[in-house]
């Protein structure tokens, strides 16, 4: 996947807000790719049937036209919550629980309350089914398939996974409340900080992609196992490194990342920090950065606007080992001090610190009045026209050399 196409996944990746038609659940000839048949009809499998019932807590006893009546929903939105959380159509089967009436009963009662619109409820349901369905395909397909290999000769997966999954069960959901809850907190914070109502959802941030050079043809020359685990330590180090200074990972596809910060600096911290480990790891292929500061449209964990579009394109124009900034970035980096946005002001500001210095009348061998301590450092480069977005003038960002006393 190129830069561009990421970059137009992500233009257009908050359609269905819930508006438009109605159709029956499940019927949708558009349907994403990520929908997931939770509700699908009963299996004869013994096995499954007692997994199933451990895992919803519960027998079907509902089809969805009894569950939405028990619910006191109409059919037509009981369809458009269980279209927006990814249940395929199951008809009029008797497959749902006392837990689907649950659910559409408050999802109903927070509209009636009038807590949240009819189209924010099914946002509700659309950005929740999306990223648990996610998360529930990565822990049987990475996490439950490798710890239920059969311990001893003989025994079959299928003798394991029960009690297994009957042992896990509650500490994993225990586990997915804690995070969601230390994430909620976090994202409401950084909310209640703005200022500015408008910004609460057209916000001022620092955008980077992060993309591997080569990698189409690294699909052509690596087995799918090796493959799969390049893609795997690379999504993992992302991850880490921009959680760890600050940042927060928007999304990885496969061989790009996409993250933002509230301040430049951060994001330009996070961006020389992958240059610098992927370089220290010979198995990994060259890395190329754009940052875009501006205006960024969030919506569903997601981010968008031409902030967006420019980093994007900055990182297909980037090269080998490096990152390019626009020229708002470079700006910002100027307007905090992070970095001098030539190396005349950086002159002119060490000039200046040793003129204070002589001032002050201080002796030998007493500390000195230090030039302001820029972090990174700014290289115009060529203007160049960019698809979409017009001519831009990238400038190229690397870590300031501290200067050696003496």
């Amino acid at each position: 996947m190129t830069v561009d196409d990421s970059a137009s996944s992500a233009s257009h990746g908050a359609g269905g807000s819930g508006s438009g038609p109605v159709t029956p659940i499940g019927r949708d000839q558009h349907s994403p790719h990520h929908e997931v048949d939770h509700t699908a009809q009963p299996t004869a499998d013994p096995l499954a049937i007692r997994l199933e019932q451990l895992i919803l807590g519960a027998e079907r006893r509902y089809t969805p036209f009894q569950a939405a009546r028990s619910a006191g929903v109409s059919m037509e939105l009981a369809s458009r919550f269980w279209r927006a959380m990814g249940f395929a159509d199951i008809g009029q089967a008797k497959a749902l629980t006392e837990a689907d009436v649950l659910a559409l009963r408050r999802l109903a009662g927070l509209v009636e309350a009038g807590l949240l619109s009819e189209p924010m409820a099914v946002q509700v349901a659309r950005s929740t089914g999306q990223t648990t369905a996610r998360l529930a395909e990565w822990q049987i397909d990475s996490f439950l398939e490798g710890l239920t290999e059969p311990p001893e000769p003989g025994m079959t997966r299928t003798e394991v996974t029960y009690p297994l999954v009957e042992l896990l069960l509650p500490e994993l959901e225990e586990f997915l409340v804690y995070v969601w809850r230390r994430q909620l907190a976090a994202a409401t914070g950084r909310v209640v900080q703005v200022a500015d109502d408008e910004e609460m959802v057209d916000r001022r941030l620092a955008v980077g992609f992060a993309d591997l050079v080569g990698f189409t043809r690294l699909t052509r020359r690596l087995e799918e196992e090796e493959l799969g685990e390049l893609v795997e330590a690379f999504e993992t180090t992302a991850a880490d490194l921009v959680a760890a200074h600050g940042g927060r990972l928007i999304k990885t596809l496969g061989d790009e990342v996409l993250y933002c910060a509230d301040d430049a600096a951060t994001a330009a911290e996070i961006a020389l920090r992958l240059i610098e480990t992927m370089e220290a790891d010979a198995q990994m292929p060259e890395l190329r950065v754009g940052i875009a500061f501006g205006t960024v449209t969030t919506r569903m964990g997601d981010v968008f606007g031409t902030t967006v579009n420019l980093a994007s394109r900055l990182t297909s124009i980037a090269p080998k080992d490096a990152v390019l900034v626009d020229g708002a970035m470079a700006e910002e980096l100027g307007r905090t001090r992070a970095a001098p946005v030539s190396e005349k002001e950086a002159k002119e500001a060490e000039v200046a610190a040793q003129a204070a210095h002589a001032a002050s009348g201080k002796g030998p061998g007493t500390s000195r009045v230090s030039a302001p301590p820029y972090r990174f450092a700014l290289q115009p480069m060529w203007q160049r026209p960019v698809r979409g977005l017009g001519v831009v003038e990238p400038w190229l960002l690397t870590r300031r050399a501290p200067k050696i006393p003496g």
